[in-house]
């Protein structure tokens, strides 16, 4: 006999959803007969299966081992684990470092992402079962370039995924980056287009006026710092599309240093005839603000300030 104690995140559904979920190898109609012949009960009572399962409910399932493990698929993930830069954790969010080369998510089935990663921190800390994997995957909120590093947001609990998801739907979470881009650029500026992603080519293009599939954005950026030939920008992301803040920026003619995909260099010619290979685009998610003023920030990486000094020494 199994047992499972209904958990913040799998309240709220019907029970026959959470079982299709508990036991993905079950058919439908075998589970509705397990339900009418009581080897699956709510809180040691029989159920019909279209019952809203609430905090605390007990679900017993009385199937031998060999069974169980047929329908559930005994499939217990292995997760990795990795050092990670955490900024920030509660009950319901963490918030870490990525750093560049890292994946958000999977893009591929034996990719290895921030997400495993972070399921992998939550497993290995006591925080999570994996009898409770089977119902409820916590997941990265936001996404990043693979090549970006920054702040990337994880939902541990449901109640963090749909709170922290609506919050950067709605814009009440404020997103802030760093980006060292070509050109002296001395003004604050904010920017209006149209984005359209080929998604076979996994890139995007901007236009000034709305064409068919693109989307709006708005883009606003000020300088940091101008150096001799390149700037330190500061970028609120106020829509949050892919490739944004790299599209935009190269479409009014400053692609960011290292970003060869949308017309940037890689690399620095430097004085004495050195040059400084740049190995992926200079853009670290920086700053988080949240709605109640608290705000999270993430150090530059090793790399990115070895440029800025590498380009502020060539001015001086």
């Amino acid at each position: 006999m199994k047992e499972f104690t209904i958990g913040p995140n799998e309240a709220g559904q019907r029970m026959d959803k959470f079982l299709v979920k508990y036991l993905p190898q079950a058919s439908k109609g075998f589970l509705y007969k397990m339900l009418r012949k009581k080897n699956i009960t709510l809180n040691k009572k029989k159920a019909t299966g279209q019952e809203m399962l609430r905090q605390n409910d007990l679900i017993q399932i009385f199937f031998s081992d060999e069974t169980f493990a047929k329908f559930s698929g005994e499939q217990v993930s292995t997760y990795p684990t990795a050092s990670l830069d955490i900024i920030y954790e509660d009950d319901d969010l963490l918030v870490i470092n990525k750093p560049a080369g890292m994946l958000s998510q999977k893009a591929g089935k034996n990719d290895v992402s921030a997400n495993e990663y972070l399921i992998g921190y939550m497993l290995e800390t006591g925080q999570l079962t994996t009898q409770q994997l089977t119902s409820f995957h916590p997941s990265v909120v936001n996404r990043l370039d693979r090549n970006t590093s920054g702040l990337l947001l994880f939902g541990k609990s449901l109640a963090g995924l749909q709170n922290y998801s609506k919050a950067l739907k709605e814009r009440s979470l404020q997103k802030y980056y760093l980006c060292i881009v070509k050109g002296e650029l001395s003004d604050k500026i904010k920017l209006d287009g149209f984005l359209k992603k080929d998604e076979k080519s996994n890139k995007v293009s901007i236009f000034a006026k709305e064409i068919a599939g693109s989307k709006r954005i708005t883009t606003e950026y000020e300088p940091v710092t101008i150096y001799d030939g390149y700037t330190l920008l500061k970028v609120h992301l106020i829509t949050g599309k892919p490739h944004q803040i790299r599209a935009h920026l190269s479409h009014i003619g400053h692609p960011l240093l290292g970003d060869v995909k949308y017309h940037g260099i890689a690399k620095i010619e430097l004085p004495g005839h050195e040059t400084l290979p740049v190995k992926r685009q200079m853009l670290h998610a920086y700053e988080l603000i949240f709605e109640d003023g608290r705000t999270l920030t993430a150090p530059l990486p090793k790399d990115f300030k070895q440029i800025l000094n590498k380009i502020k020494k060539q001015k001086g």
